[in-house]
């Protein structure tokens, strides 16, 4: 099976404002970088954005070891996604999960592939995170200019 090392990130100006999501995907000697942006949104919709792009763009199953320095990403898949499902979508205390359409997303693609899941300290000179910070951040100037 193919063993694809994936950083994401997320980025926003203002919170709402506009906002960037960069990866950096990386199979043996290659690596692919990618990014974009939304004019509204925030930054934990960027972070899972980032992280379902990174997903979808691997053509074929493969092992992911996915790293990002949002615990929010981390635990909402690892720890939050199959309660929320069981209770049709509500938190524990009854209300609607934010980002629903997002963590839809995520947790079928994540179910095409076999993926562990890695934090990061953000802005903490990990080349991975540093990249996929700078590709979040290119993707907010070019929304805002």
């Amino acid at each position: 099976m193919v063993r694809v090392s994936i950083y994401a990130d997320g980025a926003c100006k203002g919170n709402p404002g506009p906002g960037g999501w960069g990866a950096l995907l990386s199979y043996g000697e290659h690596e692919k970088e990618m990014c974009g942006g939304e004019h509204e949104t925030t930054n934990n919709r960027m972070e899972l954005t980032a992280a379902i792009e990174a997903l979808r763009a691997l053509k074929k199953h493969c092992d992911v070891v996915l790293y990002t320095d949002s615990t929010y990403v981390k635990n909402g898949i690892q720890k939050w996604v199959d309660k929320w499902k069981r209770n049709n979508w509500k938190t524990a205390s009854g209300r609607p999960v934010k980002n629903q359409d997002l963590w839809e997303s995520l947790d079928r693609e994540v179910s095409r592939h076999k993926v562990s899941w890695r934090w990061v300290k953000g802005h903490s000179g990990n080349p991975g995170n540093e990249r996929a910070d700078q590709l979040a951040n290119q993707a907010v100037e070019k929304i805002r200019s």
